[in-house]
């Protein structure tokens, strides 16, 4: 079987820049697995490779919808074939990196195949719980007790399409997620990135401080106002409460502060707070995930030092013509400094 490399991890743990020295190695390209890169205008707070990262390396599946459209997983996987196919035509070995697990699991393990959107019935939902607050998760508890115990109750999106599933195809969201899509047909070379936990939410919190420096506030600013003038028929604006964009941790909080909910630093250390925990999620969806080789870079910040660990493992998983793939002449931590 024709080999992919999915490199994963949580988030701020290092991925970009070891995975594009990766890339220049083995002279392929990028396939992004990050459920919040695929939307344009988001760039600072979804921590998109740069302009110039991308010009050393090809990237896949980044700037691909508008911050008010609509994006599903299997959306992604019909998406992501073409790409990993031209790849291998040409004798490269495609490299997926992100921390999305939906999008790893559908790639290695399928997805369940639920009904699609409908936006009719999302809305009258959405009305109801802004006239009963609360209205949905009780409701959710009717239906399906066990897809409400797995949904904190803030999250309405979630909890919209569960009802969603239960309403239009007279089932559980556990009875659907019993017909599963097959996975795709190649051999997954999974490495993953771990670093201590205390290190790693240090480091998220100072890449928050880097983001808020760069212009997260302006930019939360320009893509609400950007869904706004999209959003103009007065029906529509409830679909505020489902787009997955405005979700994003980051832009949620940041809105709050642009709302006058809170205050900048509130948001701020409420960014931090959800982060850390979201990098833990990660943590706990990806023990699920079966095959992967962790590799501990505790202490790592150097891009190359990185890299050069990484290539050690993914060596042992590859045919002996991997050097037809990679350059000559070794990269250097100069690349990026």
């Amino acid at each position: 079987m024709k080999k992919v490399i999915i490199l994963l991890g949580p988030t701020g743990v290092g991925k970009t820049k070891a995975s594009i020295l990766l890339a220049r190695h083995l002279k392929t390209e990028i396939i992004s697995s990050d459920s919040m890169q695929i939307y344009r205008h988001m760039d600072i707070g979804t921590a998109k490779p740069s302009k110039e990262e991308r010009q050393m390396v090809k990237h896949h599946m980044i700037d691909i919808v508008e911050p008010w459209e609509l994006y599903s997983t299997g959306e992604y996987i019909k998406n992501v074939q073409p790409i990993i196919a031209n790849l291998h035509d040409s004798n490269r070995i495609p490299i997926i990196v992100g921390g999305t697990g939906l999008y790893i699991k559908a790639m290695t393990r399928g997805i369940f195949k639920g009904p699609s959107a409908d936006w009719d019935l999302r809305n009258r939902l959405l009305q109801k719980e802004e006239q009963l607050p609360g209205y949905l998760c009780k409701y959710l508890k009717s239906l399906d007790p066990v897809a409400a115990s797995k949904i904190v109750s803030s999250d309405i999106r979630r909890i919209v399409r569960a009802l969603e599933v239960c309403l239009k195809t007279k089932s559980t969201m556990s009875e659907m997620h019993q017909l599963l899509t097959q996975p795709l047909p190649y051999e997954f070379i999974k490495i993953g990135i771990s670093r201590d936990r205390k290190e790693l939410y240090s480091m998220i919190e100072q890449r928050v401080d880097k983001m808020i420096e760069q212009g997260l506030v302006d930019e939360v600013k320009k893509v609400i106002d950007i869904i706004n003038k999209q959003l103009t028929n007065s029906s529509l604006i409830t679909h505020h409460s489902s787009l997955s964009s405005l979700q994003a941790i980051g832009y949620k909080e940041i809105a709050m502060y642009l709302y006058g909910e809170i205050s900048l630093d509130e948001a701020i250390a409420l960014v931090k707070k959800r982060s850390r925990n979201y990098a833990k999620r990660q943590f706990t969806w990806f023990k699920k995930e079966e095959g992967i080789q962790w590799v501990d870079v505790k202490g790592m910040h150097n891009p190359y030092e990185m890299f050069q660990k990484l290539i050690k493992y993914i060596h042992t998983y590859l045919v002996s013509g991997l050097a037809s793939h990679a350059e000559k002449a070794p990269l250097h931590h100069q690349d990026f400094r």
